[in-house]
């Protein structure tokens, strides 16, 4: 989500650093920075809150001027969105700075031993503890010391950093989030993403993780974490500026689908303490003690973002044990729905300006409801008329079928339900310990699924020439086989229905036959009894299709052999609980239903008769 850039050469730094940070804004913001060592030997620092307009002010009432320097777009992670928590940070002399994306999952144990030593530290973000551990072991050599202090740090983390008493010189590493560096004439780009730095240079290469970058005017070094030198091979970039924005993906969509570890990851910093399991939910105008008087919650959404409603209708029943009612915004006001005082109503919009949702939250307020908004943009309507909003730190998401957006939703939704389930004494410090721990871990399995992007490629030239599809789930599966089968039909065309997978001899066994490809969820959670009571019934409807000659594609946890023996095709995903398999499961038929619209020639970003934010009725 934040953005880095960072110059060292002849030119003036700020402008270039400005430049390259609007080239960013399309990841989303809500704070910019630079920090620059200035011709008079001094390290000159600015920062605003707002969008990089605000900082532009601030730099046209006080300017700074050098030849190198670092700069930053935030979204808050740790601390709320204001200056003195917008980066670039600074140690205690003001000597040594730091750019930041990621998370240092460690950083309050980091942060309380500094302190101990005397640091004194003026912000809330974990950014801070980066600087005072490289100015702690700073001995006059600034990569020695930033090496020495991202061994101490546990997360993910892309850095950029510069010290007045080693001048001349930005030190970048990567251990999760993108860094790219940019070779230009006697000058080099330190950078999050290609956009940023592409009207300067077109010779570049990425950082791996464990990388460290050294950039002078002199040239770039690298070398991995321990010193070793390392080499990464010199890419010479072609593309235009739109497919720059892409960043190399033939569409919107698909970037936008291999950017989900991030956005997952995004939406779930700050919020989850690992140690203890414990949620935090901010700037909410909903007190502790009425989340646990709650009797009953009610789900408004629509489309995509009602499929993520009713996934969560499973979460928070399952680990809140409050009653869930879910509905469609565009059908709840017309019906006199029944509201008290005494339900919680969330409103789920990427958007935040979805015309039916809207009309259905202020329904619900009339009527005396709470409501809390999980939306993606900050400031949008449906934010600014609830009582409390969980932002999905997705990113601006360009393609009309929704991706990235709806698997951050679920993301939010589980944090929810954690949350409702501590304050209402459902979950216990070990419940919630665990499933925070396993809530986690979901981005790396994410990043495993879409290693094998080329399995659903080659899937996809089997199947795209057929007319229909079928979807079948149980449980918190139904939902995402509702998903599946819009996102297959948004872009591909093709007709696709989602059903339960317990009612397939109540009408869905008449369609089957050897031209119906049949997709079912059967992933099985081996700790959950319940869940492979579900997995059997699964099997047996795989049986059900298979007698009537159906094509069955199968997303099943790793290691399944049942389902392997009479199932077509098997995609296996990372083992999760069944809450959580749900943000896993999407991802595989993302994929496919991508590769099949391309397969058959549609505009996949931009599907026919449909807009990306319904803001009419």
């Amino acid at each position: 989500m934040c953005g880095i850039v960072g110059y060292v050469g002849s030119q003036r730094a700020v402008p270039i650093i400005i430049d390259g940070l609007k080239r960013l804004e399309y990841r989303g913001y809500d704070s910019a920075g630079v920090a620059v060592y200035c011709d008079d030997e001094t390290l000159g620092i600015r920062r605003a809150s707002g969008k990089l307009r605000n900082l532009e002010d601030v730099l046209q009432l006080d300017p700074v001027d050098g030849r190198y320097g670092i700069g930053h777009t935030r979204w808050a992670t740790h601390g709320r969105p204001t200056e003195e928590n917008a980066h670039p940070h600074r140690d205690c002399t003001g000597d040594i700075v730091v750019v930041h994306n990621g998370i240092v999952e460690n950083y309050l144990p980091l942060k309380e031993q500094l302190q101990r030593e005397g640091h004194s530290f003026t912000t809330e973000t974990d950014t801070e503890v980066i600087a005072h551990l490289v100015e702690k072991y700073f001995e006059g050599n600034l990569e020695q010391a930033v090496r020495t202090a991202v061994k101490q740090l546990r997360g993910v983390f892309a850095l950029a950093v510069l010290s007045r008493r080693d001048p001349n010189k930005i030190v970048a590493a990567r251990e999760g989030p993108p860094v790219v560096i940019g070779l230009g004439n006697h000058e080099y780009f330190v950078a999050s993403d290609v956009p940023a730095i592409l009207s300067h240079t077109r010779d570049m290469f990425f950082l791996a993780d464990g990388d460290m970058a050294i950039l002078t005017p002199d040239g770039v070094q690298l070398c991995d974490f321990n010193g070793t030198p390392v080499n990464r091979q010199v890419q010479h970039v072609l593309w235009d500026p739109i497919m720059a924005e892409k960043g190399g993906y033939k569409h919107f969509m698909l970037k936008e689908i291999f950017e989900q570890p991030r956005a997952v990851r995004d939406t779930t910093l700050g919020r989850v303490g690992q140690e203890t399991g414990k949620i935090f939910l901010d700037e909410m105008d909903i007190t502790e003690a009425e989340f646990r008087a709650f009797k009953q919650v009610r789900i408004i959404a629509c489309g995509t973002s009602w499929h993520s409603a009713l996934a969560g209708k499973f979460m928070i029943e399952s680990l809140a044990r409050i009653p869930v009612e879910v509905d469609y915004g565009s059908e709840f006001r017309y019906r006199d729905p029944i509201v008290t005082a005494d339900s919680l109503t969330v409103v789920i919009s990427q958007s935040g300006e979805t015309a039916d949702t809207l009309a259905a939250q202020r329904e619900a307020k009339s009527k005396g409801s709470k409501t809390l908004a999980i939306c993606n943009v900050v400031g949008s309507m449906i934010t600014r008329e609830a009582s409390g909003t969980i932002y999905t730190h997705a990113g601006p998401e360009i393609g009309v079928a929704s991706t990235k957006a709806f698997t951050c939703q679920l993301t939010a939704l589980a944090i929810l339900a954690t949350y409702l389930g501590q304050v209402r004494g459902v979950m216990d410090e070990k419940m919630s310990r665990d499933f925070v721990s396993e809530l986690v871990h979901i981005p790396g399995k994410i990043e495993t699924i879409l290693s094998h992007d080329s399995l659903y490629e080659e899937l996809a030239r089997k199947l795209f020439r057929a007319t229909d599809f079928l979807y079948l789930g149980r449980g918190v599966h139904f939902p995402i086989a509702l998903e599946g089968a819009l996102k297959l039909k948004e872009i591909s065309y093709i007709h696709a229905e989602g059903y339960p997978a317990g009612e397939m001899k109540h009408g869905p066994n008449a369609l089957i036959d050897e031209n119906l490809p049949v997709v079912v969820l059967a992933t099985h959670d081996k700790n959950s009894p319940a869940s492979g009571i579900l997995y059997e019934k699964t099997l047996s409807n795989i049986q059900e299709v298979k007698a009537r000659e159906g094509k069955v594609i199968a997303i099943v946890t790793e290691g399944d052999t049942e389902v392997r023996k009479v199932a077509d095709n098997v995609i296996e995903i990372p083992a999760a609980p069944d809450l959580l398999a749900s943000i896993l499961e999407i991802v595989p038929l993302q994929l496919l239903a991508y590769h099949i619209a391309v397969r058959r020639g549609c505009d996949v970003d931009q599907p026919r008769n449909l807009a990306k934010s319904v803001t009419v009725e």
